[in-house]
């Protein structure tokens, strides 16, 4: 199991572009936080690449993401992989006990937040976010309302991070691919 597989299995099964940076953008975050909690990088990567890879082909909650597990199965991908592949989504039922389970899910909604803010900030940049801009868009419930608003606040009270702390470890972490995320304002 190697982040190019993963990468490979993500690019198999999505073709539109914006679900591939939200991959990427949940790769960076969990990333992140496995060196900022010394836990195994590559392995909390792979989880934020594959947690939606099944999402276009089977977009309802009934199929997202059970027939992504069954595909990650059938492929060999070890189960704590596979676990946080359910984690990720409230709708499975599964306990969120590890580490690694509950920030899968403390990231998800947060980097397609932080995403939707920076494409609304000027030259569409997440470079220089600040935390209370953020916050600011949170109290919003017009912007990004798809957003699960208490799935963020959830999200950094069950792993035990103060929200401002939460909302800069994940900015930091999209600032680190801005690039490849098209936020680092060279397409404005």
């Amino acid at each position: 199991m190697t982040r190019a597989d993963a990468y490979a299995l993500l690019t198999e099964y999505t073709e539109n572009a914006n679900l591939v940076k939200h991959a990427l953008a949940v790769e960076a975050a969990m990333r992140t936080y496995a060196r900022k909690f010394g836990e195994d990088e590559e392995l909390w990567g792979i989880v934020g690449l594959l947690h939606d890879f099944d999402y276009e082909r089977y977009p309802n909650l009934e199929e997202h993401p059970f027939r992504g597990v069954q595909i990650l199965r059938q492929r060999g991908y070890p189960e704590t992989v596979i676990r946080g592949v359910l984690a990720h989504a409230p709708h499975t039922g599964q306990p969120r006990d590890t580490l690694m389970e509950k920030t899968i899910f403390a990231v998800d909604e947060l980097c397609g937040f932080l995403v939707a803010c920076a494409l609304v900030r000027p030259g569409k940049s997440i470079m220089g976010m600040e935390v209370k801009s953020v916050k600011k868009k949170l109290k919003d419930k017009a912007f990004a309302r798809n957003v699960r608003r208490e799935d963020i606040y959830q999200g950094a009270e069950e792993l035990g991070v103060d929200l401002n702390e939460h909302l800069a470890t994940c900015i930091q972490a999209l600032e680190g691919i801005a690039g490849e995320l098209g936020l680092d304002g060279s397409a404005a």
